[in-house]
């Protein structure tokens, strides 16, 4: 052998990782190389079994643990070795746990000889292969530790099965971490039926949270794919007093504290999803079953809402009919009479899977991706437009040149150079002083860039719409050159009607308003769409003008919601209404009460601008992570609202309205109450309603 290809010290081992079972290496030892060192790490306990063969001469070998994990030759510790006298091959067999090692080949007198070294570790599983073999975990307590367990799938292990029991009405948790490949968990019921499920790719943590009854249940963990991989099991139980629901149980299935399944009753054949990252399973129990995913706020973390089609395989469909394909998908009305365009899928055997809001379709043979995710890097952290399925919604569409927007705020800050923020895509300036030197912050900055930053281009954050023309006016700070609210919203309405445009107005703002500005909008319901905030004063009575909701169908007011923790960190309900306490400097509420539309997502990241209150221009343009108040919902919708409109042109403002407050995720009291108006907005279900007004409207 002319080179040598192993380290001869353990900070230079050669390295290598049990993806497979099994490993053969081919070297040799002499004088001038004596030793040879290997390196190998176990994620779990393994039956370990090596063979030094192919020997002319006298060598030995050693397995040492490095138990400090650092590769210092003094850490190590022998703790096999095979010393068999001349040419005689040498082994070692024996169980190793998760951890560093390394073997040493050495020749015995520095004789000369070539070698040839077979290492495997096989994972040792604990967990049983079926039902009936399951490993006992026995009676789980509520409000008790959680109970967690380690082992491993994989091809030759393709199942693990667990087994509890609870003794009372309690909400289980389960999650599934330290993946190293794609593996699925699945709970069962005393039969072995499916109730809950999670099936997020590649190795995303798995979750799922079920209310359940009194009764034996099993936990069933499976590789995608003959995937091996280790993993972590978490398991506990807790009582239903202590857990926020977000909707009643008839509603949704589970518990929404983290990623949960919307769970198929067997003489059902439709399905709602939560504000959560869900797993829909389906069972083929139905000639045609119906999927809605209602929004996924873990988009960013890795969580997908799928569909979890794992027990076929991609060739058994006869065929995908996609909503967001010219005359593609199914018109259907899920019951609500708001009947909304649904991808199909069509198997060989007659049955039908009609769906929306869905981010993932997960076959046994492959994954198919459908929402949109672009390049931006801060998108990953914009739970807002997860929450509200805007990456769904941009399938279909991301804004046309042929609606307009408008923003009656502060105006945009400019640097020292005099340029915006570089993550802004444009201002119409016609008529409009959008350019700010007065306030010591650009309030305005944020709303715009939660509502249209550029978006795909490689910069911080993406905007809701992406195409859209945008006017900003600044009405704020009573400076020189502001304009009046009437004033700018005529100017904006003026500018709509010169490109015969229609237009949606945001006004981040309350404060009154005049008899001027209500004219305005009550002689413009057709193609002005405003979107106003009810205010933050935490009360039962929405802030002026949003307030005119109650009287003009062309006005929508706008509470906020929180995602999944609060300002603090505290955890959060998704979608609950903002209620900080009276202490505090977060003090704040978002207002309530009659005439409220709609809620949306507060305290998120966009785009900000702050100056030294001595300079005249601003000295930084960056992006906030705490966009907060009743002015960054009213962003949200105004940013879904005109992906609405861009997808169907021929609407008018108070059907776009309607179509926000028809297809929002239902909170609070079942329908309309004055806490959560409709619900939250979701972009996608909205976008499907429009596209369904434009064809002809016979549903299945």
């Amino acid at each position: 052998m002319s080179s040598d290809l192993t380290g001869n010290s353990l900070d230079q081992a050669r390295s290598f990782t049990f993806t497979n079972n099994s490993y053969t290496f081919s070297d040799q030892v002499s004088l001038k190389d004596p030793v040879d060192f290997y390196k190998f790490t176990l994620e779990g306990k393994s039956s370990f079994l090596l063979d030094l063969t192919h020997l002319s001469a006298n060598a030995d070998v050693q397995l040492i643990q490095d138990a400090n994990g650092n590769g210092v030759t003094d850490k190590g510790e022998v703790i096999a070795a095979s010393k068999r006298a001349g040419k005689k091959a040498e082994s070692i067999n024996t169980t190793l746990e998760a951890g560093t090692y390394y073997i040493q080949v050495h020749s015995t007198g520095r004789a000369k000889t070539k070698y040839e070294l077979s290492v495997s570790a096989i994972p040792i599983d604990n967990a049983g292969n079926t039902l009936d073999t399951a490993w006992n975990i026995g009676e789980i307590s509520a409000n008790s530790q959680t109970i967690s367990y380690r082992d491993w799938v994989g091809k030759s292990d393709s199942y693990d099965y667990y087994k509890f029991n609870i003794s009372s009405t309690g909400d289980v948790s389960l999650s599934l971490k330290d993946l190293g490949a794609d593996a699925d968990i699945r709970l069962l019921n005393w039969q072995g039926e499916n109730l809950a499920g999670s099936a997020n790719i590649d190795n995303t943590d798995e979750f799922i949270t079920s209310n359940l009854t009194a009764g034996t249940y099993y936990v069933e963990i499976y590789s995608y794919n003959g995937n091996q991989t280790f993993y972590n099991l978490h398991l506990s139980l807790t009582s239903p007093d202590s857990t926020a629901v977000i909707q009643s149980s008839d509603q949704l299935g589970s518990v929404d504290d983290g990623n949960s399944t919307a769970i198929i009753p067997t003489t059902a054949n439709s399905n709602q999803g939560t504000l959560r990252a869900d797993t829909f399973i389906y069972t083929s129990n139905s000639t045609q079953t119906v999927f809605s995913g209602k929004g996924n706020i873990d988009f960013g973390s890795g969580g997908r809402d799928i569909l979890d089609l794992s027990a076929f395989v991609s060739t058994q469909v006869l065929s995908f009919n996609y909503a967001n394909t010219t005359n593609g998908g199914v018109i259907y009305d899920p019951g609500n009479s708001v009947a909304r365009v649904f991808d199909a899928i069509a198997f060989s055997d007659g049955k039908q899977i009609l769906f929306e809001g869905i981010d993932t379709i997960k076959f046994a043979d492959t994954v198919i991706n459908l929402s949109v995710t672009p390049n931006d890097p801060l998108f990953n952290k914009q739970w807002n437009l997860h929450m509200m399925d805007v990456q769904k919604a941009w399938r279909f569409t991301t804004g046309s040149d042929q609606v307009l927007i408008g923003i009656e705020d502060t105006g945009l800050a400019p640097d020292v150079n005099g340029y915006l923020h570089p993550d802004l895509r444009f201002t119409n300036s016609i008529g409009s002083n959008y350019f700010d030197e007065y306030s010591s912050s650009s309030h305005g900055t944020l709303v715009q860039g939660t509502i249209a930053a550029a978006s795909n281009n490689n910069i911080g954050i993406a905007g809701i719409n992406w195409n859209s023309p945008v006017m900003q006016i600044d009405v704020i700070g009573g400076n020189p050159g502001d304009y009046s609210l009437a004033d700018a919203t005529q100017t904006l309405i003026n500018w709509a009607h010169s490109q015969n445009k229609p237009i949606v107005i945001n006004l981040s703002l309350s404060g009154g308003y005049s008899t001027a500005l209500e004219e305005l909008i009550a002689n413009n319901q057709n193609d002005v769409l405003f979107v106003l905030a009810t205010g933050n004063g935490n009360q039962n009575t929405i802030s002026s003008p949003a307030d005119l909701a109650k009287k003009y169908k062309n006005v929508t007011a706008v509470g906020a919601s929180w995602g999944t923790q609060d300002y603090y960190g505290n955890p959060k309900t998704p979608g609950t209404r903002v209620d900080y306490p009276s202490e505090g400097v977060q003090w704040w509420g978002s207002n309530y009460g009659e005439g409220l539309t709609l809620v949306a997502p507060t305290e998120f990241t966009s785009t900000s601008a702050t100056r030294n209150t001595s300079d005249q221009f601003y000295n930084k343009l960056d992006y906030a992570t705490n966009f907060n108040g009743t002015s960054a919902a009213t962003a949200n919708v105004t940013g879904v609202a005109s992906l609405v409109w861009s997808a169907n042109r021929s609407l008018t403002a108070t059907q776009i309205r309607s179509i926000l407050s028809d297809t929002a995720y239902d909170l609070g009291t079942p329908g309309y109450d004055t806490v959560y108006g409709y619900g939250v907005v979701n972009s996608d279900a909205a976008v499907r309603r429009a596209i369904a007004l434009s064809r002809v409207e016979t549903t299945v």
